[in-house]
């Protein structure tokens, strides 16, 4: 395969740090803007700003081997990296050299201009950097190697449907220890749901968890009366609720897009088995036999701001907060019979906690159950570093919606959430639900539709 010439812009270096060693023996190139334009990015405290310092980290530690300037051995078996200044004579008239993206693609252009037959690739997550590079006759590409599925089609979705002899399902009803067979079922994940149909008739079902094919499938448990006056409208909705009571199910996921009760759903399991467990505790005249291993609820999102951002808000952090978290409080409110002197009581008490995303990191809680909302916008190292935090006895939900990602580095094929799907299906304490109908309101299901 001909060698190539990759130019990477800076939303592909503040997407991924380590994107300089994900292109085999091809050379990289680095502009001189580049350098400048992450130096205003590496005081951030979110994943911009990690990767931001951990680039400049790793071109320092090039810089030590030899000449940015004349190139350097990026590692064995690697091309070369170079840093290089624009040629703005190479600029078309119409793009001014003052402009950070126009001053980054005369780079490209004096580069091209000095490769001869190699070809010479811009690599930029920014959409309109890509156009205008097709405009000017130099070729691009998207920055998509930390993208872990290619289309969001293929999301894992945590439910299959599988084709039985019809009296498999009759002995299924009558509690007969069902085993599904790897050659006719294969690629089934720990914690799945499967739907068993009939293959004689098709209206003939039932609903059952997967455990492993060594292990007899387990029926869903249906919570009918409710948690917190929550119950399911639809089969995914229970399927929901079985992994959230469930506490050998330790990471969960629920994607899903507006109104599909996502957020919903995890607050409320996670009052039923915080705050319910607790007043049975207090209430007892002596201590029960079973330990109850959530002691708090802690519910958190990641400060991302849909539309224009307002800035830095004033006050405590409590109150810095509440904004991002009011969706949250509007849940909870909704769950307490919007009787807000009992949500502060429990607040108070810390039986439930509103937490900072920045502040996590160096923390482990234990004996909690964590809501994360809106994960979506995490990356693969925000989630990696919440779920790192996770303390014995605590249960971590995440919740959103991939196709409301706000984040500009990431997107439906490479976000946190995705990355944490794909990655953690195949373990047994893990469990993910897709919920694909809206049951919020008419209105927010048509509007989920059509809009």
């Amino acid at each position: 395969m001909a060698k190539k010439t990759y130019v990477f812009d800076t939303s592909a270096c503040l997407t991924d740090a380590d994107c300089i060693f994900n292109y085999a023996n091809n050379d990289i190139v680095i502009p001189l803007k580049v350098l400048a334009e992450i130096d205003k990015h590496k005081k951030r405290q979110d994943s911009a700003g990690f990767n931001a310092r951990k680039i400049i980290r790793s071109f320092d530690e090039l810089r030590l081997k030899g000449s940015l300037q004349k190139g350097v051995r990026i590692d064995k078996g690697k091309g070369l990296l170079k840093v290089l200044g624009g040629d703005h004579t190479q600029l078309p008239e119409d793009l001014d050299p003052n402009v950070a993206d126009h001053d980054i693609i005369s780079t490209v252009l004096a580069e091209d201009a000095s490769n001869g037959t190699r070809k010479t690739i811009l690599v930029s997550r920014d959409i309109n950097m890509r156009v205008i590079c097709d405009s000017v006759g130099i070729l691009s590409e998207d920055y998509s190697e930390n993208e872990i599925i290619r289309n969001e089609n293929e999301l894992y979705s945590g439910f299959s449907v599988c084709l039985v002899d019809e009296q498999t399902v009759d002995q299924f009803y009558v509690r007969d220890k069902i085993k599904l067979d790897p050659e006719e079922h294969p690629n089934l994940c720990l914690n799945q749901f499967v739907m068993l149909v009939s293959n004689s008739n098709e209206k003939k079902t039932a609903l059952c968890r997967f455990f492993g094919y060594s292990y007899p499938l387990a029926p869903v448990v249906d919570y009918k009366e409710g948690l917190w006056g929550v119950k399911a409208r639809n089969k995914e909705q229970m399927f929901a609720l079985d992994l959230l009571m469930d506490p050998g199910v330790q990471v969960v996921s629920l994607v899903g897009k507006a109104g599909s009760g996502k957020t919903l759903l995890a607050i409320a399991a996670g009052l039923e088995q915080v705050v319910n467990c607790l007043d049975v505790k207090y209430n007892l005249k002596k201590a029960p036999k079973e330990d109850f291993s959530y002691k708090r609820l802690v519910v958190s999102r990641p400060v991302m701001p849909m539309g224009k951002d307002l800035g830095f808000l004033p006050g405590s952090m409590e109150e810095k907060m509440a904004p991002w978290l009011a969706p949250v409080q509007d849940n909870l409110k909704f769950l307490t019979g919007d009787d807000q002197t009992t949500l502060d009581d429990y607040m108070e008490r810390g039986i439930i906690e509103m937490e900072a995303l920045t502040y996590i990191r160096g923390r482990s809680i234990a004996n909690a159950y964590i809501v994360i909302d809106e994960a979506q916008n995490l990356t693969a190292h925000e989630v990696k570093t919440i779920l790192t935090r996770v303390g014995e006895g605590t249960k971590i939900v995440l919740t959103g919606d991939i196709e409301q990602i706000d984040n500009i580095y990431i997107n439906e094929m490479s976000s946190g959430l995705t990355h944490t799907v794909e990655k953690m299906k195949k373990y047994g304490l893990t469990g993910h639900v897709t919920l694909k109908k809206g049951e919020r309101s008419q209105v927010a299901t048509l509007a989920a539709k059509i809009l």
